[in-house]
């Protein structure tokens, strides 16, 4: 099964089991934003520790951040070129045998050349996530809202009595 079909699908379970559209679209458009973080492998445990503190459904911010993992990969030079951007810094050279060269140098050697890209690129990174995340929220709520009265239309008076 197609991975946006199954995405989908989950979140049609959610919304049946009574998990509100908009903690849904919270949710997602959170687990959407750490998902493409640029530092990999922090996703799971940035979406697991924000569900828990702004109890928020751990399904579905896991599903958005696994959903979009290529996106994360993708967005990766583009978040190192923005932090440069935003923080005047020379660009560093970021073809494969330039960074095999630095990791050949030393792990403690590549970390600590990577460091000062990294950190520029996590905040130019949060402050595409500070504009996305309301934004892909407002988008969002209204559609789940729509899909959640189409498949639960709301009850008339006299069909719901007991």
């Amino acid at each position: 099964m197609n991975p946006f079909r199954r995405s989908f699908d989950a979140v049609l379970g959610l919304l049946r089991q009574g998990i509100t559209p908009e903690r849904i679209a919270w949710s997602l458009a959170i687990g959407v934003a750490i998902g493409v973080i640029p530092v990999l492998g922090v996703t799971t445990l940035l979406c697991t520790a924000v569900a828990i503190g702004f109890r928020l459904n751990l399904v579905a911010i896991q599903a958005a951040n696994w959903i979009v993992y290529p996106l994360q990969i993708a967005l990766l030079i583009p978040f190192y070129r923005a932090g440069e951007f935003l923080f005047r810094a020379p660009p560093l050279n970021l073809m494969p045998s330039e960074i095999a060269a630095i990791f050949k140098e030393g792990v403690r050697h590549a970390i600590v050349l990577l460091w000062d890209t990294t950190w520029r690129a996590v905040v130019a990174w949060a402050l595409f996530a500070i504009v996305f995340v309301p934004l892909f929220y407002f988008l969002l709520a209204p559609l789940l809202r729509r899909v959640q009265r189409q498949r639960h239309p709301p009850c008339e008076a006299a069909t719901c009595m007991s």
